[in-house]
């Protein structure tokens, strides 16, 4: 889900859900919920860690002031379902529960 790849072009590393992310354009990204929002909203990222437009590097502390990124929200999607299971041995206890984490998918539009 997160990117890990060194970008060539502009990229941006921002901060949301505890997490950070390298994006540029055009990235569609899975991240933390981000509460209420309509398909098609303009969402904007205002915690951008670092900025590379090719030449020049930004590094914030621990933000940029004045940075943003803008996104677009595609809509809420579920992650892979994981099961969890306990046993105690000699005791005849057990148990079996399954998670599926929630995300946001959004789309960068510009740094």
């Amino acid at each position: 889900m997160a990117k890990t790849a060194v970008k060539t072009e502009d990229f941006a590393v921002i901060e949301t859900g505890g997490k950070q992310y390298i994006v540029s354009a055009g990235d569609v990204l899975e991240v933390e919920l981000l509460g209420e929002h309509a398909e098609g909203d303009k969402i904007e990222f205002d915690k951008v860690v670092m900025s590379d437009n090719g030449k020049d590097v930004t590094l914030g502390t621990p933000y940029i002031d004045g940075a943003k990124v803008t996104a677009t929200y595609l809509g809420e999607k579920k992650g892979p379902k994981i099961t969890i299971l306990r046993y105690k041995a000699k005791s005849n206890r057990d148990r079996k529960v399954g998670h599926r984490q929630k995300y946001a998918s959004v789309k960068i539009e510009s740094i």
